[in-house]
């Protein structure tokens, strides 16, 4: 009996190691071209990308910056930004700001919320994050009303449209604090 339940726990091993070994390389291709997309989305025509990765004001994980430039000037920069307060666990987003620091667009990478509720940060399923186009985190508050600030919470979804303020808020404050040498990345 043993020696089943080692023979089956050894298959069940190497059945697995053997699908995850030829899933991995397609997953990658996949998130890559999720990226790709997501930066085309949040960010306007470009003809260079330079990627680079700086530590957050606020957070353990460092975070994405894609600096965007057209003809040698900077046009834009797209952080790939993370908040691990969503109500079903972390929620991924790339926020597109302009060199001066207005919010471009923002798309969501990766999240777990509520279908029908706190799925409503997809643009496909809801225009709710259309209300970032546009915003100067400069001028105004970068969190839902009922916390103070200037965004329209999802309908019983409270808790995803805090945690998507506060992914986007992460990624303002750290471009914000880099922001001069950002900038000048454009006259190396």
């Amino acid at each position: 009996m043993v020696m089943t339940l080692v023979i089956v726990a050894v298959a069940a091993s190497f059945t697995l190691a053997t699908v995850y070994n030829f899933t991995k390389g397609p997953i990658e291709l996949a998130r890559e071209a999720a990226r790709q997309e997501a930066i085309g989305k949040v960010l306007p025509d470009f003809d260079e990308l330079r990627t680079e990765y700086i530590m957050p004001v606020t957070g353990r994980d460092s975070l994405e910056f894609n600096l965007a430039y057209k003809d040698g000037q900077l046009v834009g920069v797209a952080v790939a930004t993370y908040t691990a307060m969503g109500y079903s666990g972390r929620i991924r987003a790339m926020v597109g700001f302009t060199p001066g620091g207005e919010i471009i667009d923002v798309v969501h990478l990766e999240h777990a919320e509520t279908p029908g509720l706190g799925d409503k940060i997809e643009k496909d399923k809801s225009d709710w994050s259309d209300q970032f186009q546009g915003f100067d985190p400069r001028e105004e508050t970068l969190k839902i009303k009922q916390d103070g600030g200037n965004i329209d919470a999802i309908t019983a979804a409270t808790i995803t449209a805090r945690a998507y303020c506060d992914a986007i808020d992460r990624a303002f404050q750290t471009f914000d604090a880099n922001h001069p040498n950002l900038i000048n990345k454009e006259k190396e």
